[in-house]
């Protein structure tokens, strides 16, 4: 059996049942073989191999470990009809999960790409810091795949780029560019997922991934409704889902299956770990100029949220931060700036715009009556803006002081956003303040000087206090920013 891609390990489920660790193993292959998984070093059933998805003579399995989780944590080793194996480990009981978050695995343009001289440095030490002390959940917070390429490497795309808008609108799919667009988002995921430092670590730390508009093309749901519609944009964003599907959720799109949170097209799902629970939002299934997320998608993941009792800490997943300056005052701020700046196709594609301003504090209210309802910590985790920072909203609502923490880390391979950016940014973090009646945004300094942006790659740790099983349910955030030698760490209380 000849592995093109693979292992890539994705935490499955672990509810209802807190004693069981459910992990799935990805594999692409070159023939038609199934491969055989073995797995020993804990009390594991193995599920049949599944075939998820085949293209141009490879075949994309998967295959099911259903783990108990032991007094002890235990580590997994496991192989696929090889001499080659692989290792993760499964928490404890009385354990909660030590996490990794990264986002921004990539570069927008082959100029940022070449000029990296060590594009995986940051792979590697979060795989040195693994071998140190394990990580039983590794979460991607979107752009996982960069595939803006597709406009300079598919020709029917070049051509059609270059007609005019209303033609461009108006001009049908065709068989011969849907065939290339699978061909481009399967070849893009075995290239970039095979490079041996992140290889490494997808087959050691199950994952929890989420898209963002990279993965589609940049500003996927952005764009004019008109181009949003339009044949051709609707046939890159089927292909680029159905991979999305099979490399991301290790799911197949013509099966979804109950581990989503909406019946509708939008892909969100979550895991409860005891009492903790991380929440994955998707924000581009259904993403337009106007709204984020459907009214649907909003229920069903609140209807989950606000089924969860006895829980310490609740962790959202939000591709783009919550808390962030108004970038339309940073896109003010670069007019005089010649030539686009790196993070220009950002500006519109933020909760700041006007179309999405009112969701987002929609989603902060739903957020904050959550955590004084049930007593509950919440935390955001977001990447997407090529820095990393701390935001907080504040509420003095109901006399009452609710804080929650937004953790911002990106990008693991992508590079800092421009100098003249940075600084625009750094002088309107003050533009925050009150967006409702007793509700604060904010921008916190990092821990140990004054600085509110840490402009260079960078990927965060969140690491639970040894003694939450007891009493102390403290979450530590540890920023682990390239050439420096110690992280910047920031606790986060209970509640």
């Amino acid at each position: 059996m000849e592995i093109v891609l693979g292992p890539i390990l994705r935490l499955r489920a672990v509810e209802p049942d807190p004693a069981r660790w459910r992990v799935s193993v990805l594999v692409v292959v070159h023939g038609a073989a199934a491969p055989v998984l073995t797995a020993t070093g804990a009390a594991a059933s193995i599920g049949a191999p599944e075939l998820l998805a085949e293209q141009a003579g490879k075949r994309v399995w998967t295959i099911e470990l259903d783990l108990r989780r032991e007094a002890a944590a235990a580590e997994v080793v496991y192989s696929l009809g090889g001499a080659a194996s692989w290792r993760f480990t499964v928490p404890a009981t009385s354990e909660r999960p030590r996490m990794a978050y990264g986002s921004c695995n990539g570069f927008s343009t082959m100029k940022l790409a070449k000029a990296q001289k060590e594009p995986f440095a940051l792979w590697r030490e979060l795989g040195e810091a693994h071998a140190q002390a394990p990580y039983h959940l590794l979460m991607l917070g979107g752009d996982q795949v960069y595939a803006d390429s597709m406009w300079e490497r598919i020709d029917e795309l070049v051509e059609w780029s270059h007609r005019g808008s209303f033609l461009a609108d108006l001009t049908p799919m065709s068989a011969g560019l849907a065939d290339a667009l699978e061909r481009f988002y399967f070849e893009l995921y075995c290239e970039r997922w095979a490079q041996p430092p992140l290889a490494a670590v997808l087959a050691t730390i199950p994952t929890m991934m989420m898209w963002d508009d990279h993965d589609i093309f940049d500003g996927w749901g952005s764009h004019p409704p008109a181009r949003q519609r339009s044949p051709v944009f609707q046939g890159i964003f089927a292909a680029a889902r159905r991979w999305f599907c099979v490399f991301q959720l290790q799911r197949r799109f013509e099966a979804p299956t109950g581990e989503f949170l909406a019946a509708g097209p939008n892909l969100g799902y979550a895991h409860r770990i005891d009492d903790l629970a991380i929440v994955a939002l998707d924000l581009r299934s259904e993403r337009s100029t106007t709204q984020v997320m459907s009214p649907a998608a909003w229920d069903a993941a609140f209807k989950w949220i606000d089924g969860q009792q006895g829980l310490a800490h609740l962790i959202v997943m939000t591709s783009i931060p919550v808390v962030f300056v108004d970038l339309a005052a940073v896109e003010d701020a670069l007019g005089f700036v010649p030539g686009q700046q790196e993070l220009e196709d950002d500006l519109r594609d933020h909760w700041c715009s006007r179309g999405h301003q009112g969701e987002r504090l929609r989603l902060i209210h739903r957020l904050l009556d959550f955590g004084a309802a049930r007593g509950t910590r919440v935390t955001i985790v977001s990447g997407d803006v090529h820095v990393a920072a701390i935001g907080v909203i504040e509420s003095s609502r109901d006399d009452q002081l609710q804080v929650i923490s937004q953790l911002i880390s990106s990008g693991i391979m992508h590079p800092p956003a421009p100098a003249i950016v940075v600084y625009a940014l750094g002088k309107l973090f003050s533009a925050g303040g009150a967006i409702d009646r007793g509700i604060e945004l904010s921008m916190q300094a990092f821990p140990g000087g004054k600085r509110k942006l840490m402009a260079a790659r960078n990927w965060l740790s969140l690491e639970p206090d040894a003694a939450w099983a007891t009493s102390r349910k403290r979450l530590w955030a540890n920023w682990h920013v390239e050439r420096e030698s110690e992280p910047y760490t920031k606790v986060i209380h209970p509640r």
